[in-house]
């Protein structure tokens, strides 16, 4: 017997309830369940990437929706080399983040949308995403992929320097930076949450979070990741100590837990990583 696009959904959520794992949040797997993957991948067949490194991608058999509805990279511009994102990854980091209804969102890199509309799900009607995307041809496909979901919207624009006034609850950035722009942190509300892929020239490097505590800027790491460049927050002398900052921990984790603006003092014992203009320190902020 053949399964429903519905029970198809509902295998592959708590498949990455599994594999993610997702282990704080039920409305993560919810919103996997809910939201059809296929709006957002265009007409099938599709190329997907599985999960060995390094291997091509493969056509599914036939466009049937259900072959979407597993933890694979799907193909969105073979030509640019762009896809939909792995599953499993997302469900981990949305589960890390504590979304809970009613909060607003900034999605840095957008991509199709089919993320964007998984945000929009577990922050509910209450709650809004804004997604900002640089490509103006994939913003305007978000955008309208993303008619059904009203708290969402997609735009093109320069998610490194936010445009108007709001404040966010969580940012998150889909692309790899070599610092925190100062605005993203700036306009975290008390308790907000920024997730940044911290890469180095490389294009490896970890999930930094980083949280807007009473005390300063809490950070950990989320672990390993490989991301495309976040045009407007690279500088490649910074990538570049970046990179032998993480070459030298060998296959230690990054022993992060907090991040600080300016220069680091002379004398401190707790560096970890100094930016141009931020560091990254082995302690929690201080107390004040």
């Amino acid at each position: 017997m053949e399964q429903s696009l519905d029970e198809a959904r509902r295998w592959y959520a708590e498949d990455l309830r599994a594999v993610g794992p997702v282990v704080h949040n039920e409305a993560v797997v919810e919103a996997f369940a809910r939201v059809p993957r296929e709006q957002f991948c265009g007409p099938g067949p599709w190329h997907v990437f599985g999960h060995r490194r390094g291997a091509p991608a493969f056509a599914t058999r036939d466009g049937d929706p259900r072959h979407l509805y597993h933890d694979v990279l799907v193909v969105i511009d073979e030509a640019r080399d762009l896809n939909n994102g792995r599953p499993s990854l997302w469900a981990y980091i949305f589960d890390q983040l504590s979304l809970a209804p009613g909060e607003r969102v900034l999605q840095v890199g957008v991509g199709a949308g089919y993320y964007t509309a998984v945000l929009a799900d577990i922050v509910g009607p209450e709650g809004r995403v804004d997604a900002v995307e640089l490509d103006s041809e994939l913003a305007g496909r978000a955008a309208e992929n993303l008619a059904p979901w009203p708290q969402a919207s997609a735009y093109q624009g320069n998610g490194v320097a936010i445009q108007g006034s709001a404040t966010f609850d969580v940012i998150v950035a889909f692309a790899g930076a070599t610092y925190p722009p100062k605005a993203w942190l700036e306009r975290l509300n008390p308790g907000g949450r920024l997730l940044v892929p911290l890469t180095a020239q490389n294009g490896w490097g970890f999930f930094l979070l980083v949280v807007n505590t009473v005390l300063g800027f809490a950070a950990s790491s989320l672990g390993s990741c490989g991301f495309f460049p976040c045009e407007g927050a690279r500088r490649q002398a910074e990538g570049q100590r970046l990179r032998q900052a993480l070459a030298n921990l060998g296959n230690a984790e990054v022993p992060v837990h907090s991040l600080h603006l300016g220069n680091p003092p002379a004398d401190a014992k707790d560096l970890w990583f100094a930016g141009d203009d931020y560091w990254l320190s082995t302690q929690p902020p201080p107390e004040q």
